[in-house]
């Protein structure tokens, strides 16, 4: 049995002075977690490491569920959802210090909880150092963008810089279907309105189809979970829409396996027909170490929505006829794959070696293009614009 979720046990410290403290303990972090008989810890450029704080040397079952209960507050969706399902997301701020992403779930009799921190300041194209393609999406009218990638891997911030540029740049009515809300946008050249899941709407979907009716010219979908959310992002990107939205892919074809496999088999070619014709973008993001070991640099991965890359889409890939193909073929374009990038990466000096073929989409084949490489000592670590930079994307 889980134990209940009440504040009744008295404690030090309040649940903001506890989070306020691991947060200072741990600048930069991406991710704190909180566990019953384990000391607080935090994930700092991708590594997971114990804090030191003065008010908790281990948290125990009483404690998670206490701060449990003062993160979900009077919030009912959350709570049935963590009753029934075992897990529920919901989003908590420290004012002038944080917000945070916030998942509890049940584990052996007891709550835990994962942190994930948002920036309070929303990013750009320019502070992330993302390619120039960027520009080129704001200005699409129709179609769906998909930014992709493993948890952690900086596909909010890249979402967020994307948002803002549209805010900042064109007069129009965006929606956002989140889960939960993690940059708060303000109204600028456009008007935006923010939805999250549990505290505005209960599903994705029903929040999706709603948004159709609301007038929008963008919706954001925090993610494309189910196949209900999939076709109805295609028929709002056919009813022109422009459809923003992730998926936990690692590459743009495992992001079209991924679409294509949550139909049966007899529907699987009219969605094929359906996201050729509607997407715009696939971008593939990966976090890699630094060699100077100062962080880690987002590598992009981008598959532009072109004749050729239609037709491999819509009757399916082959030898010699795949997206990747097609991404080293359209540098000129506007696209470029994951092994050209970590190669040039390498290259310039800013990740290691084996670090990049570890990394690598093709370890073998980036091996043999590299041939020639003769690999240099890392320089120094410095405190630098581009270290803050890279880790702000990876939130």
């Amino acid at each position: 049995m889980n134990p209940p979720l009440t504040q009744q046990d008295a404690q030090p410290l309040s649940t903001s002075a506890i989070i306020s403290e691991m947060l200072l303990a741990s600048k930069h972090a991406s991710d704190l977690i909180l566990s019953p008989y384990q000391a607080p810890h935090a994930r700092l450029n991708g590594h997971l490491v114990q804090l030191k704080i003065p008010s908790v040397e281990k948290f125990s079952p009483a404690d998670t569920a206490r701060i449990a209960a003062d993160m979900i507050g009077a919030n009912p969706l959350a709570q049935q959802r963590l009753k029934e399902e075992g897990s529920c997301d919901v989003s908590y701020s420290i004012p002038a210090l944080a917000r945070l992403r916030v998942n509890v779930f049940s584990q052996r009799g007891t709550y835990a909880i994962v942190m994930r921190s948002i920036p309070t300041n929303i990013p750009d194209i320019a502070s992330l150092n993302l390619p120039l393609q960027f520009a080129q999406i704001a200005e699409l009218k129709t179609g769906v963008v998909l930014v992709t990638g493993s948890t952690g891997s900086g596909k909010s911030s890249t979402l967020a810089a994307l948002l803002n540029l549209i805010n900042e740049t064109k007069a129009c009515h965006i929606v956002t279907i989140e889960d939960p809300i993690e940059f708060s946008h303000s109204h600028k050249k456009s008007i935006i309105h923010q939805r999250e899941l549990h505290s505005d709407t209960p599903r994705f979907d029903l929040a999706l189809r709603a948004a159709l009716r609301q007038s929008p010219d963008v919706i954001l979908v925090g993610e494309m979970r189910d196949k209900e959310t999939i076709e109805i992002v295609l028929e709002a990107a056919e009813t022109g829409h422009l459809v923003l939205s992730t998926l936990h892919t690692i590459d743009a074809s495992s992001t079209l396996e991924r679409i294509i496999g949550v139909f049966p088999l007899g529907d699987q070619q009219a969605i094929r027909n359906r996201f050729a014709k509607s997407f715009r973008y696939i971008i593939s993001q990966r976090l890699i170490p630094r060699k100077d070991n100062c962080g880690r640099v987002a590598v992009l991965e981008i598959l532009k929505a072109t004749l050729r890359t239609q037709q491999y889409i819509l009757k399916g890939e082959n030898q010699g006829k795949t997206l990747l193909d097609a991404m080293r073929d359209g540098t000129t374009e506007g696209m470029q794959h994951f092994d050209g990038e970590i190669e040039r990466l390498i290259r310039e000096g800013v990740i290691d070696f084996d670090t990049g073929m570890n990394f690598a989409t093709n370890p073998g084949n980036l091996r043999l293009e590299m041939a020639d490489f003769v690999e240099d000592k890392p320089p120094a670590c410095a405190p630098t614009r581009s270290n803050e930079v890279e880790l702000e994307i990876e939130r």
